[in-house]
């Protein structure tokens, strides 16, 4: 783990040279491939709300750098898409495309890839419930780190961050940001061979009106089959919807639900 290090750093903050000499920051910079010239923003982009009670210190969380980047992220991905697939494509379908992109899921995957769990300030607590594994808490991170380049680069250099993280996912956007709607395909599924539709409970709603996370399940003949998340209700249901044909792929023909 990284966090004492980013503890020194942020001590280093007044002795430019000290700063730069430490690790951990710069290890993150380079997979970023970007270095920042205030590194304030990035720390505080890395800060969970769980670690500025513990630390008996004025650090910032990083929600308010989350919401900016979220603003960012989309406009980066509007554009991206535009350029690429303007010509091709209604506005419907590139609105899908978008939704694919900057979806939990995918976000987490580039977070991931960025090892940004390892570099993040968080409360022991929130640590020990495997915080940096938390889907939601690295998607978070990831835009916070792009709210954090937008104000100290500009949208160029948030810009140019987005594209490269985004480029392997913007060439498959079109193939699996517009496949059918998971929840319509196990619907015709279960109607089909079953006789019968799942149904959907809301089982949880958390976090700020900005970042809402919900959590919803399915049901299919008052048994619970599958749960997902997401930012919208509507996501968390097509999660859940995703999971239940995964579980009828592999079970249907056999025993049912498994």
């Amino acid at each position: 783990m990284h966090q004492n290090q980013i503890l020194k750093q942020t001590e280093a903050y007044t002795d430019r040279e000290q700063a730069d000499s430490l690790p951990s920051l710069s290890s993150l910079e380079k997979h970023l491939g970007y270095s920042f010239k205030d590194k304030k923003l990035l720390v505080t982009a890395l800060t969970h709300r769980s670690f500025p009670p513990e630390s008996g210190k004025s650090f910032h969380d990083n929600e308010r750098l989350e919401f900016l980047g979220d603003a960012v992220l989309e406009l980066a991905i509007s554009d991206l898409l535009f350029r690429r697939f303007g010509q091709h494509y209604k506005e419907g379908d590139l609105t899908k495309m978008r939704a694919y992109l900057v979806s939990e899921t995918r976000l987490v995957m580039l977070a991931k890839g960025l090892h940004l769990g390892d570099y993040l300030l968080m409360g022991h607590g929130e640590e020990k419930c495997g915080g940096r594994t938390r889907p939601s808490i690295l998607a978070d991170a990831f835009e916070a780190v792009v709210g954090a380049m937008y104000l100290d680069g500009g949208f160029e250099a948030a810009f140019g961050f987005v594209r490269k993280q985004f480029d392997k996912l913007l060439e498959s956007a079109p193939e699996k940001g517009l496949k059918i709607d998971y929840k319509s395909r196990l619907q015709e599924i279960t109607q089909k061979h079953l006789h019968a539709l799942p149904s959907y409970r809301l089982l949880e709603t958390e976090g700020p009106d900005h970042d809402r996370r919900f959590r919803v399940a399915l049901y299919f003949e008052k048994q619970e089959i599958s749960q997902g998340t997401g930012r919208s209700k509507k996501e968390a249901e097509q999660q859940a919807a995703r999971l239940a044909l995964k579980n009828i792929e592999e079970n249907l023909g056999k025993n049912g639900f498994g």
